[in-house]
């Protein structure tokens, strides 16, 4: 794994691009600190989806199809 800071991976980008599609994790930080890393994508990750997951997490309420009311801007 390396790390590049933000100015050297916007200059080195495309390389740094080429680096992740042969195999290579590559950390970028700010100010030392890692923010974001390059990975390759993989087209077979596949994660199986839950149906219901977020099931009374999200509440609609009565008035949602109701018209808006008027603002005094």
């Amino acid at each position: 794994m390396t790390i590049y800071n933000i100015h050297e991976a916007k200059t080195h980008f495309s390389k740094l691009l080429e680096r992740v599609l042969n195999g290579e994790e590559i950390v970028i930080a700010k100010a030392g600190i890692p923010i974001a890393r390059l990975l390759p994508f993989d087209q077979n990750d596949h994660s199986e989806r839950i149906p219901g997951i977020d099931k009374g997490k999200l509440v609609i309420k009565p008035d949602f199809d109701l018209p808006l009311a008027e603002f005094d801007l």
